[in-house]
């Protein structure tokens, strides 16, 4: 909740939306993750599944990890579009570089389009993630590095 904190004096309304597509991620990821519970069970071979064939338990369990696999980028949506506010909010700081809260928002933009076309079942969706990987690296890892060896500016 610290961080939070950092950027709530610049806009509370953006704050808000940041932490609450955060929020939203986390909870589709956690619903989407339940998938996995179903695959441990028709895959751990108790009694109850014997009137099953093998090939009938092994498309169940498939059927399960595809919903899991484009549930996860359900759920990247949220991840790509809460980097928006918080590259705005970086960059309006004052107190943080506004190189990041640039690079934040540019990778905001191709991680949600990644998302998309993956779920668009757009063919060759990922040549975009080799602008869309390292540029949220370069963001994220950037503003975790600043805020740890720099830390934020007294505020005048």
């Amino acid at each position: 909740m610290g961080f939070i904190r950092v950027i709530n004096p610049v806009d509370k309304n953006l704050a808000l939306l940041f932490l609450l597509l955060n929020l939203g991620g986390v909870a589709v990821r956690f619903v989407i993750d339940l998938n996995f519970v179903p695959v441990l069970l028709l895959s751990g071979g108790a009694d109850y599944l014997k009137v099953f064939q093998a090939d009938q338990l092994q498309a169940a369990a498939m059927a399960f990890l595809y919903l899991q696999k484009n549930g996860y980028w359900v759920s990247q949506i949220f991840f790509g579009v809460w980097l928006f506010p918080l590259g705005y909010l970086v960059f309006k700081s004052g107190f943080l570089p506004r190189i990041l809260g640039i690079l934040l928002m540019a990778s905001s933009i191709t991680w949600t389009t990644t998302s998309f076309l993956y779920l668009l079942y757009v063919p060759g969706y990922t040549a975009i993630t080799k602008i869309s990987f390292p540029l949220g690296f370069i963001a994220e890892f950037g503003l975790t590095v600043w805020l740890l060896i720099k830390g934020v500016k007294d505020q005048k």
